[in-house]
């Protein structure tokens, strides 16, 4: 089989490349995330309109580049590299997959021509990484629904423009069915939010719905039918998810090599020493085998095994890339100075995103058992 990527896939991957490189550096993304926003509109506005990259998965009909996950695997692994906060995963690869299961172009396009930022409303305190889990209720009325209830951590919220919403139409508070999907202005009335920054660098809110009032326009899919979407857009942000956790153990490798070959001790650059050189090689390894497994899962979606067998990976090796970078440098590798600690945090992130290693562990070994 031919991994190679199409002539398309590289142009796109090296032009975000020069890009980052040029306007992204570790001190400009401090002084981003350090901003009162949290993210620049204007890096949104030149990934729209100079890059074009928001448009990766959809079709070329939408104004899109006629990709998809592989594109999107790509886009990612450069995000990890650099750091990027600004809301790629939430609003292209979910938000924009929810919309493309509902076939609302008019978000999609939206979210290509860079007005549309999504943030995707579904934790909740009491739920355990299950999407399934909804205790926000969204009752019927005359004219739409009343959304009420409270969702955690949402992610991005600050910088969006729309809430995608799980809400329970019907059912009980951890079944399958009765789960429907709304999209909501950020700014609605009857949406209160507190924001707060994270420990990688970027934003969440806790989001509370009171009364609010929406019309039946705002309904995402079929009533009720939402749990099976839900699994497949996730699963495909989680192995988008894993490509930026590639890209983040990439740069804690290569950070790490740069720092032994100018550390020195007993006169001599530390790289030299072969217990270190041993560890370096065990980290390349496992950014190698995590960017295989994230390759299978990609080429294998919507297979949910492939993915959880892939999140359970990555999430081992950036917990180990991340724990030896920062000991191989020292106490550098906990400054706020150095890039490395801040590598360290996003890995910490990542590895708990949608859940930990040992929640897709057993989900893989749930999934494998039934089949």
């Amino acid at each position: 089989m031919n991994f190679d990527y199409s002539e398309t896939q590289t142009i796109v991957r090296d032009t975000l490349q020069r890009f980052l490189a040029d306007r992204y550096d570790f001190e400009t993304r401090q002084k981003i995330s350090r901003s009162q926003a949290g993210w620049s509109p204007d890096i949104w506005k030149a990934f729209a309109e100079e890059l074009g990259i928001l448009g990766a998965p959809f079709s070329e009909e939408m104004g899109g580049l006629g990709g998809g996950p592989v594109e999107n695997m790509i886009i990612m692994e450069e995000i990890g590299k650099s750091l990027v906060v600004e809301p790629y995963l939430s609003t292209v690869i979910l938000g924009g997959g929810f919309a493309r299961e509902a076939g609302r172009t008019d978000l999609i396009e939206g979210i290509i021509a860079g007005d549309v930022r999504f943030a995707f409303a579904w934790a909740e305190p009491k739920g355990r990484y299950n999407l399934d889990h909804v205790e926000v209720s969204a009752t019927k009325t005359g004219g739409g629904y009343t959304l009420s209830g409270h969702k955690a951590v949402v992610r991005d919220a600050p910088c969006a423009t729309h809430l995608i919403v799980s809400a329970r139409t019907s059912g009980e508070k951890a079944d399958a069915d009765g789960i429907s999907l709304f999209v909501v202005p950020a700014d609605a009335n009857g949406v209160s939010r507190t924001d707060y920054p994270l420990v990688d660098g970027g934003t969440a809110s806790e989001i509370t719905f009171e009364n609010l009032a929406i019309g039946e326009d705002a309904l995402l899919g079929q009533e009720g039918a939402a749990s099976p979407v839900m699994r497949k857009v996730v699963d495909e942000a989680i192995a988008a998810l894993c490509a930026e956790g590639v890209g983040v153990m990439r740069q804690l490798h290569k950070l790490t090599m740069d720092y032994t070959k100018e550390r020195k001790q007993f006169g001599v650059p530390i790289s030299k020493f072969q217990v270190l050189q041993f560890r370096m090689v065990d980290m390349l390894l496992e950014v190698e085998q995590s960017h295989s497994m994230t390759l299978m899962a990609t080429l294998k979606l919507p297979d949910t095994a492939a993915v959880a067998m892939a999140k359970a990976k990555v999430g081992k090796g950036l917990v180990f890339c991340g724990q030896e970078a920062v000991q191989l440098h020292g106490g550098n590798g906990i400054s706020d100075e150095y890039a490395v600690g801040h590598y360290f945090k996003r890995a910490t992130m990542i590895e708990n995103q949608f859940g930990p290693t040992d929640h897709y562990l057993r989900r893989y070994e749930r999934l494998t058992m039934a089949a």
